[in-house]
């Protein structure tokens, strides 16, 4: 028996101005499945890329469901589900539709929500989590590693940094100046971006020895250039957002842009890390800003204009 719901969807392809509420029906879950009220949806870069028509403009895919990230409570489960019951509160990545009250997930996309992480960070905790894990494990980052992170503010920049710390690297991490104290905080060595960034590098590792490993989590001309000049083996700077220029500077492109290695089995496999991590505060998960369902254009726009540092919730 379907349960009525509210969902946000893109109606068209194009900017923010495109989201709409609307009412949708949730099915009862099937086997292996488990039906959960969304107490808090994450926000991503990549909700917004898939109705911007970077990927596709075919109509078919419209109305099109957002969010693959949540936190909430599970309120049924289907046929052969081993581990949850209903009354759990769990995380959930990925998923489908998770800009919603309530969403239908497979059991095998859960894990246990850490009693001491809130509802909205528990909700971004696995996709930049698992992200940044990919990241590290690609370049192969070890104990001993110097490793130049750009963007360390951002929400998988800081995942980036917090996790290369627990591995023994040390880490230089770009950011704006208003963000250097949180980043010496996490552990890293911040430097500011912009005119003049390769020099300053070139400062720091008079103290860290050179620089190893390049994480790349913004896709600019600057960290893309200022990465192959410090690194020396190319197949150790990854990059989750450069995509057009990874292929000819000889660099990994991780993540779902064209030609890059989705890392399906290593994302997945983080799950349970990152949970563990959280939940003894070792992980942890900045929230930029929340708000209602109502207002998933808002949060869009206010993400796009990539001055936002941490993440961005919906709370239905």
């Amino acid at each position: 028996m379907a349960v009525s719901s509210r969902a946000v969807v893109a109606s068209a392809y194009g900017g923010p101005e495109v989201l709409r509420v609307v009412d949708v029906d949730t099915s009862e879950p099937g086997p292996g499945n488990v039906l959960i009220d969304v107490r808090a949806a994450a926000v991503n870069a990549i909700d917004w890329k898939r109705y911007s028509g970077a990927f596709t403009t075919d109509p078919n895919q419209l109305p099109m469901r957002l969010g693959y990230e949540v936190s909430g409570v599970v309120s049924a489960v289907g046929p052969s589900v081993r581990w949850l019951s209903p009354g759990d509160e769990v995380i959930a990545w990925r998923v489908d539709g998770g800009y919603a009250d309530r969403i239908v997930a497979s059991e095998q996309v859960t894990v246990r929500r850490p009693s001491n992480l809130d509802w909205a960070p528990a909700s971004g905790l696995l996709l930049t989590g698992a992200t940044a894990v990919h990241t590290l494990s690609a370049t192969g980052t070890h104990d001993g590693d110097v490793v130049l992170v750009h963007g360390g503010s951002g929400g998988v920049g800081r995942m980036v940094v917090q996790l290369a710390v627990l591995r023994g690297a040390q880490v230089v991490a770009t950011a704006s100046p208003n963000h250097h104290d949180d980043l010496r905080t996490l552990g890293a060595i911040p430097v500011a971006y912009g005119e003049g960034l390769l020099d300053r590098l070139r400062d720091v590792v008079r103290t860290t020895g050179p620089i190893s490993v390049a994480i790349d989590t913004v896709g600019t001309d600057e960290a893309l250039d200022t990465s192959v000049a410090v690194v020396e083996d190319r197949q150790r700077i990854a990059t989750i957002a450069g995509f057009r220029r990874a292929g000819e500077l000889g660099i990994r492109a991780l993540g779902g842009g064209p030609g890059a290695d989705p890392g399906t089995l290593v994302r997945e496999a983080a799950r349970a890390q990152l949970a563990e991590l959280a939940s003894d505060g070792t992980l942890d998960v900045r929230v930029a800003q929340t708000y209602a369902l109502e207002d998933a254009a808002k949060a869009h726009a206010d993400g796009l204009t990539g001055h936002v540092h941490g993440k961005l919730v919906l709370l239905p």
